[in-house]
């Protein structure tokens, strides 16, 4: 089956996830998690990519990326192939380590860009009672609890809040329930390839 194409244009939004294969693990130790937050930097540098928020778990990952340049396809192929090899030299495997290609799903940043951030900062509370106590998200960042890297960009995030005590929405609206999650993704044996309204989905069929 040939690999659909990707819609690639400058300024474009995605939700980026991969797996490991088998359910694998792809990081097994703070120097893994290291190893790949070290590649985007890179990827940063090199392309221009701006990362709005990301989780790394033990068996996968999720990125909020903005491409100002337009090329998803060499971003992540940077990162992941990068990775690959530095994680089978190190760990003295070879092959394949993820499930197949990333995911990557078109976000409409105007309708989704808050929701999506809140989505993936709540990753670790099936092992963790405080995100603030996970150190492989960009949660962390947005405290204030520790370093942001250049290639993380919270202000378009908490600027939608638009208010003065921005920081203490922001944690409000990540750390309590909502009925809205369950709608995101819900119901969908297949992620779709577009996230956003109708008017989204009709500007970008013309492009």
């Amino acid at each position: 089956m040939p690999k659909s194409q990707r819609i690639e244009y400058p300024g474009a939004f995605y939700h980026v996830i991969n797996r490991g294969r088998n359910k694998e693990n792809i990081f097994h130790d703070k120097s893994d998690f290291q190893l790949f937050l070290e590649i985007i930097e890179k990827s940063h540098l090199k392309f221009g990519c701006v990362v709005h928020a990301y989780c790394l778990m033990d068996n996968h990952y999720h990125l909020l990326l903005e491409t100002p340049l337009g090329n998803l396809s060499q971003v992540m192929h940077n990162i992941g192939s990068l990775y690959v090899q530095k994680y089978n030299r190190l760990k003295g495997c070879d092959g394949s380590l993820f499930k197949s290609r990333y995911k990557a799903i078109l976000v409409d940043k105007d309708s989704y860009l808050l929701d999506l951030s809140r989505y993936i900062h709540r990753n670790p509370l099936s092992i963790t009672k405080k995100l603030e106590d996970y150190p492989w998200s960009s949660y962390r960042s947005y405290l204030g609890l520790s370093k942001t890297p250049s290639w993380l960009d919270k202000q378009q995030t908490l600027k939608i809040l638009c208010a003065e005590k921005e920081l203490m929405r922001f944690v409000d609206f990540v750390t309590s329930d909502r009925p809205q999650d369950k709608q995101l993704y819900e119901g969908r044996k297949v992620l779709p390839s577009i996230l956003g309204s109708k008017c989204f989905k009709n500007k970008i069929s013309k492009k």
